[in-house]
């Protein structure tokens, strides 16, 4: 059991307790109905009064709990993600030779990466990420993102000639989008992957001076996990826990030429 679970298990146990205490103040209270002496049902009505406080301050324990309880558990005993970055990238040209009377040699060259990207089933927060939330986490329901533009170059609103693939080097990606509907102060969050594996992001609150809609909007990554490396890349965005949009792209190694070689037989 994670920490996540057990915190969900203490809060329903809070929540059972707190209809137990309520139970017992309405039982304590129906007998003192029945005393006839007057100090002691002023004793049990005390008592029930007690109880249905009680059963308030669990009631609150058990919302507070996971909504912020929760990350100073994270603070006591913060995760630590391992991402595993093992890429493998092999260039295999293939020549196949033809020698005829025009003397036309073929060269084929075959990229072990193809510009397919791979699809991630269900887009999800990391514990780790979780734990380094500032903010609310309850985004406005009718927020919306673009579709996300992925360049080498931004001008201050748009990524300059967007596209899905790119060969190395890189030195900073961009990543542009617009946006509409969203609230001041909500935690939003940038994760980006390399064949499924994080290996940069961005968390903070939605900023004030962003507004709550408009263009321009955008997430970077220049110093990722092992550095920029040819592969299928990815990036998430969320508003809270709900993810918005999600973009793929894909980075090549360099081209290389081969030089044919050949034999004229008259």
């Amino acid at each position: 059991m994670d920490i996540r679970a057990g915190i969900i298990v203490i809060a329903l146990f809070a929540v059972i307790g707190a209809f137990l205490a309520i139970r017992a103040g309405i039982l304590n209270y129906q007998a003192a109905r029945k005393i006839s002496f007057y100090s002691l049902r002023k004793r049990y009505n005390r008592n029930s009064i007690y109880l249905f406080l009680f059963a308030l301050f669990l009631f609150y324990f058990a919302y507070w709990l996971p909504t912020r309880g929760e990350p100073l558990v994270y603070q006591v005993f913060p995760p630590s993600p391992t991402p595993s970055l093992t890429p493998t990238i092999t260039l295999t040209p293939t020549i196949t030779m033809s020698p005829t009377i025009t003397e036309t040699p073929t060269l084929t060259i075959t990229p072990a990466v193809s510009d397919t990207p791979t699809l991630t089933p269900t887009p999800f927060l990391p514990l780790a990420i979780e734990a380094l939330f500032a903010g609310p986490v309850t985004p406005n329901p009718n927020a919306v993102f673009t579709a996300i533009q992925f360049s080498t170059e931004f001008d201050g609103v748009n990524p300059v000639n967007p596209r899905t693939s790119f060969e190395l080097p890189i030195d900073t990606m961009y990543g542009g989008f617009d946006y509409n509907n969203t609230l001041p102060g909500v935690q939003w969050s940038a994760l980006w992957y390399r064949n499924r594996e994080l290996i940069c992001y961005e968390t903070e609150p939605w900023r004030t001076e962003w507004g709550t809609g408009g263009i321009g909007g955008y997430t970077e990554c220049s110093d990722p996990i092992g550095g920029w490396l040819p592969g299928q890349y990815e990036v998430v965005i969320f508003m809270g826990y709900d993810w918005k949009t999600v973009g793929r792209f894909v980075v090549l190694d360099s081209l290389v030429t081969g030089t044919p070689t050949f034999t004229v037989t008259p």
